[in-house]
């Protein structure tokens, strides 16, 4: 007997289907009708064969503590999507606590108890409703029910009563502050009606519960802490600086309630921790040190009396331990390279457990147990054991640093663009994937990539990935490099690494391709518009085609956000700029082969951006190839979906890279 999504499922596949003319190239149906692809060569067994293994990937991300430390929550793969595990002891067989059709996000755990809050969206709409779960029982309910509004970044009061948490509930377009009692959710009420044009979030509640810690986001250079005075709704701003950029990020109230701790490159050094009392009267204070790189991750114990922080150091992290009283620190040993995500205390502050995920090694979640701050804690465990089923971490490719020179800012000045390269054996010369990061504001690190050791562990080629000028982790001036009209400046990077690809004798200059997501998928198009005679394919997943429509598209609650990055497009004289840098309008300079993803429930870079661009290469006689899933957003979390676009990209690269 057919089930209702079963038919909704045919329905949709005939609609979608039936609206494009006969005369575009071969189009197939897969996952039960969820996955389009365009132009796309079969996939042999024997192809999915071989790269099943580097898709069979068991990984897991800390989420929280049980009440008595003795279970750690998980974030897991679980019938294809991120769920919530409990797991009880070291190297144990996780249990499941959700089994969603949709990935779990955000989790928090309540203070004092055991239920655990949180957040799943529809197809990757990005429409996020809170959900409460009991974990020793399975009982799950709803707190929100606004299916054309997110609501999001909850934060639990002392009492384990009460969350705040954000909501575009209100217009669609401003980031609202509300706080709901878990048994009236019905009841939540608005305590701060934020502006359009900014990201506004609970940080954390104080522990008298009549303060909550706010944090403004206007952009990567300009974000601002703020205090909430729950009684009288009055706000007062702690830290920001209203004449020049700078990142301010909130931690959480000390001890005693009398002052926060949080992150910032106020003092125009790397991004370090400081505190902000609570009296207007009182002073800043810093934690001083001689450590030159950006803090990245910080935590605080729930009693405000331990914290643990993590710096970015040329892409590998490295974790301390911070005693908040004496403003001091001590660096942790033994901790594997890689990147640590994730920090989280037990409740009664014995216990630091947080992610560590290497180049040859998917995500594990590891713990540290804790004495007294002068003596030495115990050496990183390993709880999980993340794989990638049926290789051996010794035959994956390690990546190394390098760094090659870029135009600098005037006609005679150099910038010298960092990054890492994964180098298979053997002598080479190797066709060459560049991979460029998406965000803008983002940054390649060292973290396990199923993809680019597929790339280069299974077909020999070598993966460059640039951090290209606006890039996070090499201070306030890198970041700042390609804003505004200078944004094509980034592009120019990728100019100047072909020609640094074409110095190495390791490196086959004659077969370079290049490959991004979102902000990267952007960077992708435009290498394709600019250095067609240089690359010979280019894949873009969710790429910006046309600034001007996609700003005009995006999602409502995050577009000023965007334009503080590109730029107004309501400006005329902006729009007239981002239309002359966007690929869509120079697409007859791009005469390569192109594949296009995408997901068709995308809020971030919508649907019609993909669309546009294949449209109109196809006009053009180019090659093009395109994937569209009808539950997805703006990225595959779906592990059917992941698998088949895997595949497709490796197909593409063999057809386009390879085989040249």
């Amino acid at each position: 007997m057919q089930t209702l999504s079963g038919v909704l499922t045919g329905l949709l596949t005939l609609a979608v289907a039936s609206a494009w003319p006969d005369d575009l190239p071969q189009r197939r149906w897969v996952n039960d009708g969820q996955l389009l692809l365009e132009g796309v060569p079969p996939i042999t067994e024997d192809l999915a064969g071989r790269l099943d293994r580097y898709q069979q990937l068991t990984s897991s991300d800390m989420l929280d503590w049980s009440l008595d430390g003795e279970t750690l929550y998980l974030r897991s793969l679980a019938a294809g999507v991120s769920q919530i595990q409990a797991l009880d002891r070291p190297g144990g067989e996780p249990r499941s606590l959700t089994r969603l059709s949709e990935p779990v996000r955000e989790v928090a755990r309540q203070p004092g108890g055991e239920l655990l809050a949180f957040t799943t969206d529809l197809g990757g709409n990005a429409f996020d409703q809170i959900h409460l779960l009991d974990p020793r029982s399975g009982d799950l309910r709803s707190l929100t029910d606004t299916p054309e509004a997110l609501n999001n970044r909850m934060v639990w009061d002392a009492t384990g009563q009460r969350l705040a948490f954000r909501s575009t509930r209100r217009n669609g377009a401003a980031n609202d502050l509300w706080i709901m009692d878990i048994d009236a959710p019905g009841s939540a009420r608005q305590v701060l009606a934020a502006p359009d044009g900014a990201l506004w979030k609970p940080v954390a509640f104080s522990r008298d519960g009549r303060r909550l810690l706010v944090q403004q986001y206007g952009g990567i250079t300009d974000s601002r802490i703020h205090l909430l005075d729950l009684e009288t709704g009055a706000l007062r701003e702690l830290v920001g600086h209203p004449e020049y950029e700078t990142s301010n990020v909130a931690v959480g109230f000390d001890a005693d309630d009398q002052g926060v701790f949080f992150v910032s490159n106020l003092r125009g050094n790397a991004a370090e921790i400081g505190w902000a009392p609570l009296d207007p009267d009182g002073e800043r204070r810093w934690v001083e040190n001689n450590i030159p790189w950006d803090v990245t991750g910080f935590a605080l114990s729930p009693d405000g009396r331990q914290g643990a922080f993590v710096t970015n150091e040329h892409g590998v992290s490295r974790l301390y331990l911070f005693r908040p009283d004496k403003f001091s620190f001590r660096s942790v040993r033994g901790v594997p390279l890689g990147v640590i995500s994730d920090l989280r205390y037990s409740a009664d502050g014995r216990q630091l457990g947080f992610t560590l995920s290497t180049p040859t090694s998917p995500g594990d979640v590891n713990v540290i147990r804790l004495r007294r701050f002068g003596s030495l804690p115990s050496r990183p465990r390993a709880w999980t054991r993340g794989e990638v089923d049926g290789l051996d971490p010794d035959d994956m490719v390690e990546p190394r640093l390098f760094s090659f020179p870029a135009p600098g800012l005037t006609p005679d000045s150099q910038l010298h663009i960092p990054g890492f390269r994964f180098v298979p054996p053997g002598r080479g010369p190797h066709p060459v994937v560049i991979y460029i990061h998406g965000g803008p504001e983002s940054q390649f690190r060292p973290s396990f990539n199923a993809q680019v050791q597929m790339w280069a562990s299974e077909m020999g080629v070598a993966v460059l990935a640039p951090n290209v000028r606006g890039s996070l982790g090499y201070g306030r001036g890198f970041l700042s490099l390609d804003d505004g009209r200078r944004r094509e400046d980034a592009v120019r990077d990728i100019g100047a690494l072909l020609d640094w690809i074409a110095t190495q004798r390791a490196l086959d200059a004659e077969r370079v391709a290049v490959f991004g997501a979102s902000y990267g998928g952007y960077m992708s198009l435009a290498s394709a518009v600019h250095y067609s005679d240089r690359l010979v394919a280019a894949v873009d997943r969710a790429g910006i085609s046309n600034f001007v429509t996609y700003l005009e598209n995006t999602g409502d609650f995050r577009r000023d956000l965007r334009r503080f990055e590109y730029g107004d497009e309501r400006d005329p004289e902006m729009r007239a700029f981002l239309e002359s840098i966007s690929p869509l309008n120079n697409v007859a300079r791009i005469s390569i082969p192109l594949l296009i993803v995408q997901g068709r429930n995308d809020p971030v870079v919508p649907v019609g951006e993909s669309e546009q661009m294949v449209e109109a290469l196809r006009e053009r006689g180019q090659t093009v190839w395109y994937v569209n899933a009808m539950n997805e957003g703006h990225g595959y979390e779906k592990k059917d979906n992941r698998t088949i676009y895997q595949q497709v990209v490796y197909l593409f690269l063999q057809r386009h890279l390879l085989e040249r």
